[in-house]
């Protein structure tokens, strides 16, 4: 996969990882917002005879998450209902759980998402990999919060049950959030990590995973940009490669997407949509939860990723692969480049 080679050109760009603002996202709040215009077009799109699935994506996809809210609390008190269970009640499939998504608050969505990859019938390790690899501090700190205050129970604990061996090993230290902040790159540690992790891996028979999971689970971005390209100079591989060759199974992907992430979330989520895609059948679950949960983050980021790697626009890709009102929705969602 292309787009991952030039890493001396990482040490200074922003990360998504790190980011305070979300200007990048192509959801935003909207100007001369009138939560009781938006309340009465979703009252009368709901009630009348058949849902206007056009009113709802005209309201719920060009406000911001916060506005949602705000439409969501005003919806309730003229109507004595939930927004989320008329939704619920009034649209199917895909793009209900898009809508629900929409309405839900962010970080509360998120703990839904890690629920649906817990629970049931085997553990869908996939999801929690892009969610805890991608995620800020903040944000996996907001959704352990919303965790424990739907559940009462603490978010760890529960994973713990679920994850086991090396791969569980490195999730849960990904989930407590504590990943170190500071902006500092010390240069000689990015030397000193490289080579351990040269030693733990290529250099040796057998690989030592856990020091790998110290370190990539550990260390700030800007110092673990800093250790990637400590590691090529050492090792003429990357370290993502090196991780390909020595590793397998869910805890190679895990660390391949941490490193990914660290180097550009936006690309890896790119990646991800694209796969979602591609082939027999789409995953709507993966496209609605990307599409959804980066649009008032980094969405234009991944949308400019998407056409440099793949070579046509995210837009279209989703106009020939998702249609009906779903597709509007998230095409809406998704806006088309300028």
């Amino acid at each position: 996969m292309s787009g991952w080679e030039e890493l001396e050109m990482l040490l200074d760009s922003p990360s998504s990882l790190t980011a305070t603002s979300n200007v990048r996202g192509t959801v935003k709040d909207k100007p001369n917002f009138k939560v009781d215009e938006d309340v009465s077009a979703l009252k009368k799109a709901i009630e009348g005879i058949g849902t206007t699935e056009k009113t709802l994506i005209e309201v719920l996809t060009q406000r911001s998450n916060a506005q949602r809210q705000l439409i969501a609390k005003a919806y309730e008190k003229t109507t004595g209902r939930k927004l989320v269970d008329d939704l619920e009640g009034d649209t199917h499939g895909d793009f209900e759980d898009l809508l629900v998504a929409l309405v839900t608050p962010t970080a509360v969505y998120d703990y839904q998402e890690v629920i649906k990859a817990i629970k049931g019938a085997g553990t869908t390790e996939c999801t929690l990999t892009e969610i805890f690899a991608s995620r800020s501090n903040k944000q996996i700190k907001a959704l352990s919060e919303a965790y424990l205050a739907e559940t009462g129970k603490a978010l760890i604990h529960d994973l713990k049950s679920e994850v086991s061996g090396e791969y569980g090993k490195a999730l849960l230290i990904l989930a407590e959030g504590k990943r170190d902040e500071s902006t500092n790159v010390d240069a000689a540690k990015a030397k000193a990590d490289a080579k351990a992790l040269y030693e733990a891996g290529e250099k040796k028979w057998g690989t030592d995973e856990d020091k790998f999971i110290d370190i990539l689970c550990h260390r700030s971005i800007p110092q673990l940009r800093q250790t990637l390209v400590e590691y090529k100079n050492i090792s003429k591989k990357t370290l993502q490669e090196s991780i390909e060759s020595e590793m397998s199974g869910n805890i190679e992907a895990l660390l391949v997407a941490v490193v990914k992430c660290v180097k550009t979330v936006p690309l890896y989520m790119a990646e991800t949509l694209f796969k979602s895609m591609k082939g027999a059948g789409t995953t709507e679950s993966t496209l609605t939860r990307i599409i959804v949960s980066r649009s008032e983050v980094d969405l234009m980021d991944i949308r400019a990723q998407y056409k440099k790697v793949f070579g046509l626009t995210l837009y279209s890709q989703l106009e020939s692969e998702v249609s009906g009102s779903y597709g509007d929705a998230l095409k809406h969602l998704c806006g088309q480049d300028e």
